[in-house]
């Protein structure tokens, strides 16, 4: 009888220590996954050959592609005012940029934001900023988080409320900061990337947007004019 209750308590560690290491391995392969999807220094032109075409599927099947016309939009600014695209009258075209509050790619963003609309808005080229998030959803992402962001950063372009949510699905963005560089006639020029270095700004090697800007003015088309949006995902209710 010892015998027997020997066996069966062994058998029983044995089955328990499997089980144990297959979860171990399983929560190992979820934190590497999250690791992965969240590399903060990752470079778009060095993505993942499969993330990229995921990120070119999920384009082609929910918003914009290159070459597509946009459509206008009245969205709130944080000055209270409702702005849109048909109202900026000297615009030779539009840097669309969905992006938030929150988002520790966006904060990364922001200097950089304000010295390209500093730089382009000049030229005709002005940021247009609205953050995509549901603040129910997003806490510090309300209408109210982003005047009082936009006054302590003193952004110098328009901060636009996605109020129900119905710009960015349309646009097709998944991530922020998500650019889609337009022209005059709202068609859709680049879609991607603000540059190549997310985490630091003296280490970034490639301007997109910039470069965007630069073919066009120079009546050529952006090469590349597609790159991936490296950001924090879009928070929308589930359903």
């Amino acid at each position: 009888m010892k015998k027997l209750i020997f066996a069966i308590s062994l058998i029983a560690l044995l089955v328990g220590g499997f089980m144990l290491g297959k979860n171990a391995a399983t929560t190992d392969k979820a934190a590497t996954a999250e690791m992965t999807n969240q590399k903060i220094n990752e470079s778009p032109a060095k993505a993942d050959k499969n993330d990229a075409a995921k990120a070119v599927a999920v384009a082609d099947l929910t918003g914009y592609k290159v070459g597509d016309k946009a459509s206008d939009f009245s969205l709130k600014n944080v000055d209270g005012s409702m702005v849109s695209l048909a109202g900026m009258e000297d615009a030779k075209g539009y840097i669309i940029t969905f992006t938030c509050n929150h988002c520790p790619y966006s904060v990364m963003y922001e200097d950089r934001l304000i010295a390209l609309h500093n730089a382009y808005a000049p030229k005709g080229y002005p940021v247009v900023a609205i953050n995509p998030n549901d603040p129910e959803v997003q806490a510090g992402d309300g209408f109210d988080e982003m005047v009082v962001r936009a006054k302590e950063k003193e952004f110098p372009f328009v901060y636009l409320f996605d109020d129900g949510q119905k710009v960015y699905p349309e646009y097709g963005a998944t991530r922020t900061p998500h650019v889609f560089l337009l022209d005059k006639e709202l068609t859709v020029q680049y879609i991607g990337a603000i540059d190549d270095n997310a985490r630091a700004a003296e280490d970034v090697t490639t301007n997109y947007v910039v470069n965007a800007i630069k073919a066009l003015e120079s009546g050529a088309q952006p090469d590349p004019n597609f790159t991936k949006a490296i950001g924090c995902s879009i928070k929308a209710k589930k359903g």
